[in-house]
């Protein structure tokens, strides 16, 4: 008779991914990751998600699922509240939904704080009494563990790291004011502000010693082809704008974190995202400015995530076991 299987899903804003692991296990029974169409909504979100799941479980018998949503959830009933990049997710019982559609208990919980449970329980985190994860990638969350519990906060808006001023005159970001975390430190906004720079320097791109060329000739000259990654190649190799786009994104990362580290002293940050393999110049300059940035003595103890992209499909492996 086969073991019974848990479903990991993790609604991203421009990929979704799917994997089923039988209780108990460490290692994936299968796994699928695919990228979001143009213009996404909730309804193409669910029905991609629901064939991957499909796809995945293929005649196995299913004994919980568990739910990273890439937007604030209400964990208490598994409710979407919104997503801030795709829109249609505005008060979506998604819990229910999925109860109904597979007749399995079912936890869904925000992207950040599954992939901190999933860090604390399986990554980089174990044996902490204390976590902050932030991921930095299409956006900035947080997400907080503490005695081994997900602090979700009144509003179950605890950990909304990318949501913290630090350049009041800065630019405008998706929650609607400016200067957050997020408005500058995302992949998305990271890049956006190389390809500004380096519009400002139109007509110099054919001159070898002029900031830019580098990151110029990455993308062929091609301005709106310019991603964060770009600019992490770029910096790496000493391209003046990229450096200072990167070292700019940095510093509101390490704002950020020094608010939070001030605020409840973790005993140890996890960081993940895309735009956290930037290199050594971007973990160098993350650190200095929380050193900066906290007070004298407290625990400054920052470290790469060690799932990966996987981070938040371990942290709904986790919250399925919960469910059961």
């Amino acid at each position: 008779m086969e073991s019974r299987v848990l479903l990991a899903l993790d609604f991203g804003g421009t990929k979704h991914s799917a994997a089923i692991a039988t209780i108990g296990s460490r290692e994936w029974q299968a796994l699928q990751r695919v990228q979001s169409p143009p213009e996404p909504n909730a309804h193409t979100d669910m029905s991609l998600m629901l064939d991957l799941a499909r796809d995945l479980l293929a005649g196995r018998t299913l004994a919980a699922i568990g739910v990273s949503f890439g937007g604030p959830v209400n964990a208490a009933t598994g409710t979407v509240l919104l997503s801030h990049h795709v829109p249609g997710w505005e008060n979506v019982p998604l819990q229910d939904q999925l109860r109904s559609e597979f007749n399995v208990p079912v936890s869904v919980d925000n992207d950040a704080n599954v992939a901190a449970l999933g860090e604390w329980r399986f990554g980089a985190g174990q044996g902490c009494a204390s976590l902050l994860y932030v991921t930095v990638s299409t956006g900035v969350g947080g997400g907080w563990v503490l005695d081994g519990r997900v602090f979700h906060g009144t509003d179950s808006m605890a950990g909304e790291i990318g949501h913290i001023v630090v350049q009041p005159d800065g630019p405008a970001c998706v929650c609607g004011k400016r200067g957050c975390v997020e408005a500058i430190a995302a992949g998305p906004n990271l890049a956006r502000r190389a390809r500004e720079r380096l519009a400002q320097g139109a007509g110099q791109e054919t001159q070898p010693h002029q900031a830019g060329h580098i990151l110029r000739e990455l993308v062929g000259g091609d301005l709106s082809a310019v991603t964060a990654v770009h600019v992490a190649r770029a910096a790496q190799a000493g391209d003046p704008v990229a450096c200072e786009v990167l070292d700019g994104a940095a510093r509101a990362l390490g704002l950020g974190l020094g608010t939070g580290i001030t605020l409840m002293n973790p005993q140890r940050v996890v960081l993940g995202g895309g735009v956290t393999k930037s290199g050594e110049r971007y973990w160098r300059t993350v650190r200095d400015t929380v050193r900066a940035a906290v007070l004298s003595g407290m625990t400054m103890d920052i470290v790469p995530a060690a799932l990966d992209d996987d981070a938040p499909l371990w942290g709904a492996i986790a919250l399925a076991e919960r469910a059961l």
